[in-house]
């Protein structure tokens, strides 16, 4: 018979500590160490797809500059505490080798996924929008052609505007590290199309 475990509160630091141990990469939500909503659903192919092409937009742009992009591997510490793990994180400071936190998480993307598209537009976004370094959250979903993009203008939790990039020959300009991205090639390989439904 098997005991359940019971895991206790644990602060920031005590979480990369823990999670240096654990074969699953989790996250730290008001203290307790959960896993990733995709993580528990699955993700799909056309989101691992979606994933792999802006790494390999962002990696290709920013060749010899000092912002790298980053997988879920890597994660974003918010002023309360919660430690989450954006699909791709652009960081502009980095840190130790072996250091799973970012130093200057500056623009984060999530591939929206149906299980998680609540949970991703609403509270994670309000979450990352606390950390000072990330100026830009970029929301792209995998239905269709259609990335929300949400971008600090300005100080403060109310500094924020959001604009809806949508159509395969659209192009999203990020300025915050000197990239674009094509949705045609965001998209590249997925299957998704122009018009209502996308896919």
């Amino acid at each position: 018979m098997s005991e359940a475990k019971t895991i206790k509160r644990m602060t920031p630091d005590e979480f990369f500590v823990w999670q240096a141990e654990q074969d699953e990469n989790y996250e730290l939500v008001n203290g307790i160490p959960v896993l990733p909503a995709k993580a528990m659903t699955g993700a799909s192919r056309r989101h691992d797809i979606i994933t792999v092409n802006i790494l390999r937009l962002l990696g290709n742009q920013l060749r010899g500059k000092p912002c790298r992009p980053h997988t879920d591997d890597m994660t974003v510490r918010n002023p309360a505490g919660n430690i989450r793990r954006p699909d791709v994180i652009v960081d502009c400071k980095g840190g130790p080798d072996r250091s799973m936190e970012t130093g200057e998480p500056r623009v984060l993307f999530e591939v929206l996924s149906p299980s998680t598209m609540a949970f991703d537009r609403f509270r994670k976004v309000e979450e990352y929008k606390t950390n000072d370094g990330v100026r830009v959250v970029l929301l792209v979903a995998s239905e269709s052609a259609e990335v929300i993009v949400w971008r600090r203008d300005g100080e403060g939790a109310d500094a924020w505007r959001s604009e809806i990039v949508e159509g395969l020959a659209a192009t999203i300009d990020l300025p915050e590290i000197g990239c674009e991205l094509a949705l045609e090639e965001v998209y590249e390989d997925t299957g998704v199309k122009d018009g209502p439904g996308g896919a």
